[in-house]
């Protein structure tokens, strides 16, 4: 591997690392690795679609269907 392809493979580490951080901050998970993992560690289960998955996460953000009173917004 030569160092421009090495340093393109860094950069392109670094900003999926950015913008998964950036993705949690705001309550939004990674969908590639909850598919990931719902295929892994539960075959039975049939992984939310990207919209499920976004709706779901957003849902959780903001606290709707929470019966506790917490509420983010």
């Amino acid at each position: 591997m030569g160092a421009s392809q090495n340093l393109m493979e860094r950069w392109k580490t670094l900003q999926k690392c950015v913008c998964d951080g950036a993705r949690l901050m705001v309550g939004q998970g990674d969908y590639a690795a909850y598919a990931e993992h719902i295929r892994r560690t539960h075959p039975d289960q049939r992984p939310m679609s990207e919209v499920e998955f976004f709706r779901n996460r957003e849902n959780a953000r903001f606290g709707v269907g929470n019966t506790s009173g917490f509420r983010c917004c």
